[in-house]
């Protein structure tokens, strides 16, 4: 039976093994929009200022108000009715109308002034897009405003805001001189719970406010059922919870020779943490907290559980220095 050997991290040294069972890889979560995909979602109305251009069709390429009507008077095209559609519907009917003109017309709409200071959402939210300010809203009131958060959604909130608005007022937030933006991460359930009020802040125009897909766990080998768990609203789960939600150890399973497969920053890497989960099952260990993308391998009894990844970095999880290491990485 091939093993791994143990080496302490300060020398730790790429290992490559081979085996009969692989890890599942963590799946690659989805990008939030774009700026200008939000911005295709905004829906216009009287008072928006657009700016049209249009490939070889001068004539309609400038800037227009959008009038009281919710119309905008096109040289050529006459009038049209914009208001109550997006950008992006817009955009489709122009270059539909263009074509009387144009052999391909490429038609591009720009916002250039709001009838009311926006901010944009994006990402697991039920709906996103652009959300006109009014006056001012806070954090909470578009969260709401948006529906809420799609079921998949991570736990925190994160706001961008142009340093010209000035920084975000909360403690933790980050300034980004060279972007110059300021950026802050606020809890969800802490938010609607009121459990910090200071952090349903008033929103600044143009903030842009988004939410990503829940960050998963993976569980892989002798389970009842190998895949992904999403964490929702925690930052960890225990294993023992994981092997719950994943039906238990299969009948083959050699839970004592389990492995934790942790990512090593800023490396394609992966860090292998030992955990003997027949003990940790019965008690007799304290349960380990996985973290965002760790992978759990649970080897069978039939064969050497060796593992094929390269570039594994073998820790004894019984070192205290490697073990707080671990939890950092």
């Amino acid at each position: 039976m091939t093993r791994l050997a143990y080496i302490p991290l300060w020398t730790a040294l790429a290992v490559v093994c081979a085996t009969a069972q692989q890890p599942v890889a963590p799946a690659t979560p989805p990008s939030p929009p774009s700026n200008r995909q939000v911005r295709l979602s905004y829906v216009l109305g009287p008072g928006d200022q657009i700016t049209i251009r249009a490939f070889q069709f001068e004539e309609i390429s400038s800037t227009f108000r959008v009038d009281s009507e919710g119309d905008v008077n096109l040289p050529m095209l006459g009038k049209i009715h914009v208001g109550g559609l997006t950008v992006e519907q817009v955009e489709a009917d122009l270059t539909e109308r263009s074509k009387a003109y144009v052999k391909e017309p490429q038609v591009v709409i720009t916002v250039t002034e709001y009838r009311s200071e926006p901010v944009f959402v994006s990402g697991a939210f039920k709906q996103t897009g652009i959300i006109p300010l009014q006056g001012g809203r806070t954090l909470l009131e578009i969260l709401t405003l948006a529906g809420g958060v799609q079921p998949n959604a991570s736990s925190k909130i994160k706001v961008i805001r142009h340093l010209e608005n000035g920084p975000i007022p909360l403690p933790n937030a980050v300034v980004d001189p060279e972007r110059k933006v300021s950026t802050v991460e606020i809890s969800i359930g802490s938010l609607r719970d009121s459990l910090n009020p200071a952090e349903n802040i008033v929103l600044k125009p143009l903030d842009t406010i988004s939410v990503d897909k829940a960050e998963m766990v993976y569980v892989n080998g002798e389970v009842n059922k190998v895949g992904g768990v999403e964490l929702v609203d925690r930052d960890s789960i225990s294993i023992t919870k994981l092997i719950a939600m994943v039906g238990g150890l299969a009948k083959d399973a050699a839970p004592a020779k389990a492995r934790i497969l942790r990512p090593v920053l800023n490396t394609s890497r992966r860090a292998e943490i030992p955990v003997d989960l027949k003990r940790i099952l019965a008690g007799k260990d304290n349960d380990f907290p996985l973290l965002p993308n760790d992978v759990l391998y649970v080897p069978s009894n039939s064969h050497a559980a060796v593992l094929s990844r390269v570039g594994i970095i073998a820790i004894p999880a019984t070192s205290a220095l490697i073990y707080i290491l671990a939890q950092k990485l």
